[in-house]
């Protein structure tokens, strides 16, 4: 294939935005997608094709799969199942609707357009698709427990699609980040707001005091030359890093010969893999605990 073509999903910010700017870098020809005008069209302006896609429509959905495929001809290297949202709060607390919406969105609208997106894969014998996942995808952390499920049924679901295509050309990675500097936390902090009785759940204190500690989190836009620069060079890992360093697994996953199956990004989900591997039913549960 001489034109490498990829769809990065939930561009409007963060990961996705990074991600999309390092490809076309790289040489990429980039299809970026997001929900609404202001972000289309800001991505425009940095010279990436756009796309609009919601998970939460099948229309949509089908649309974006047929736009791309027709402005590729039906060659397309590459998918970055990017786009998601965190539902956080109890599990208690959570609404079955809005648990729903969850898997809705960080589930079943990948599913389906990733499997739109497969056939012409085979046909062409070649393929990449990578999904986003998390550190909350491996272990359960509490008030996450929403988020946790859907990042754990996209894992289950993604290795058992590895396994399916293998000899086919298509490969399946997983890219599984833990705090990384972006929008997302604020953007789970108002769905927070529109979605639980603060006032009247058992779990109010806890949700004053981490929402106070939230605050002070908040994070822009970067390219993955500012993404660099913030985080700097260091020997001893950060805790939160720049987008960046998703950047870097997307691109030994669509470029690599031999893509691994799961990325790791973050000292916090290596941690979080290992405790999960060595630690006892018991221990991992207070190693979680301790730091939700």
């Amino acid at each position: 294939m001489t034109e490498k073509s990829i769809l990065v999903t939930g561009c409007s910010t963060g990961i996705g935005y990074t991600c999309a700017i390092g490809m076309k870098q790289r040489g990429w020809r980039v299809f970026a997608s997001a929900r609404n005008d202001d972000d289309l069209a800001m991505l425009q302006n940095l010279g990436l094709e756009v796309v609009r896609l919601d998970y939460c429509d099948a229309a949509s959905i089908a649309d974006c799969a047929d736009e791309v495929l027709d402005k590729t001809d039906g060659k397309l290297t590459a998918l970055f199942n990017n786009g998601a949202y965190g539902q956080i709060g109890a599990v208690e607390d959570i609404a079955t609707k809005d648990l729903r919406r969850q898997f809705e969105t960080n589930l079943f609208g990948v599913h389906d357009l990733t499997c739109k997106i497969i056939p012409a894969m085979r046909q062409n014998k070649f393929g990449r698709i990578i999904q986003c996942s998390s550190i909350l995808g491996l272990m359960a952390l509490k008030y996450r427990g929403a988020y946790s499920a859907s990042k754990f049924a996209l894992e289950g679901l993604s290795d058992a699609m590895r396994l399916e295509l293998r000899g086919s050309g298509v490969d399946v990675s997983l890219i599984e980040p833990g705090p990384i500097r972006s929008h997302f936390q604020q953007s789970a902090i108002r769905t927070l707001y529109e979605t639980v009785d603060l006032e009247n759940s058992p779990h109010r204190d806890i949700y004053k005091q981490q929402l106070k500690a939230a605050k002070s989190k908040i994070f822009g836009l970067e390219t993955p030359e500012e993404s660099r620069k913030i985080t700097g060079k260091g020997i001893l890992p950060k805790y939160r890093l720049g987008p960046d360093a998703v950047l870097k697994k997307l691109v030994h996953a669509t470029e690599s010969r031999r893509p691994k199956p799961h990325y790791y990004v973050t000292y916090s989900t290596y941690l979080g893999a290992l405790a999960r591997r060595v630690l006892p039913g018991r221990l991992m549960d207070v190693f979680a605990d301790r730091i939700s």
